[in-house]
């Protein structure tokens, strides 16, 4: 299953930087997701199906991504805690960069837990767990 979870998110990274270029399948990047999600951070917990309202839910995020000035989302590292033969928590650890006019591009690390299962050998995320990204932003004068 390792090798496999892997690849969704050499996947999910590829599809991200082509989206932020502007050449963006957000029917293939939501093909990485299970029918149904959960996604918590210190907003709250939502819960969501992977239907046409979370695919234009992708695109503004996206779009919004583009128009803050992220160039690129890099993965530096995954670690996997298995938690049983068809579930585990993939520890992502990305690299965004951000493009300044007046200064120059900024690099933040940031990481997001996902919940992964694999069923038939195809991984899908079902859940995520991230940071304050608005908070992090602001520390570092994007947003």
């Amino acid at each position: 299953m390792e090798k496999a979870v892997r690849r969704l998110f050499e996947r999910y990274e590829r599809f991200f930087n082509r989206s932020l270029g502007g050449k963006s399948d957000m029917s293939e990047l939501a093909s990485l997701y299970a029918s149904e999600f959960i996604g918590a951070a210190p907003a709250g917990v939502r819960t969501g199906k992977n239907d046409d309202q979370f695919r234009r839910g992708m695109t503004q995020g996206h779009d919004h991504y583009r128009a803050i000035g992220t160039k690129e989302m890099r993965i530096r590292d995954i670690r996997l805690s298995p938690i049983d033969e068809h579930h585990c928590m993939a520890h992502v650890a990305w690299t965004a960069t951000y493009a300044r006019t007046d200064r120059p591009d900024v690099n933040i690390d940031f990481d997001v837990h996902y919940l992964v299962q694999a069923l038939d050998g195809e991984p899908k995320i079902f859940g995520w767990i991230s940071g304050d990204e608005q908070a992090l932003l602001k520390k570092h004068g994007i947003a």
